[in-house]
């Protein structure tokens, strides 16, 4: 699949979109964005360098850094640390198993819906 939409409806309420294409020309576009009730949460692409050119022509900018090691070495690198730190300091990890299940599941439900054509309810953990 090149492109997918997974539409969420949490138990709470609130709902969630997911967009993923694996064919975006301009490059490897990665964003997060959350709106509230009391405001909105973003995280941009990572790009070489961060300058945005406004003119009467448009708008240009960097494309996205394209390898995921390029985008997020410094992630993993933290990431590693943390968990090398858990482990000498006898503590939790900051990120648990289950955060890690969540977005299998939710994969697994959308590959269920996307092969019934019926919403799927994600099993809970």
């Amino acid at each position: 699949i090149d492109t997918a939409v997974i539409s969420l409806k949490f138990a709470n309420g609130a709902l969630g979109i997911i967009e993923n294409s694996r064919k975006a020309v301009y490059g490897y576009d990665q964003r997060v964005e959350v709106f509230g009730a009391k405001g909105t949460a973003m995280a941009d692409n990572n790009t070489p360098t961060s300058m945005i050119v406004l003119n009467e022509s448009g708008t240009i900018r960097d494309k996205p850094l394209y390898f995921f090691l390029e985008r997020y070495k410094t992630a993993f690198v933290a990431e590693m640390q943390a968990f090398v730190d858990a482990i000498r300091e006898d503590k939790p990890t900051l990120v648990s198993g289950k955060d890690g299940l969540v977005p299998v599941l939710i994969a697994m439900a959308a590959k269920e819906s996307l092969k019934t054509g019926k919403p799927v309810q994600v099993v809970s953990v």
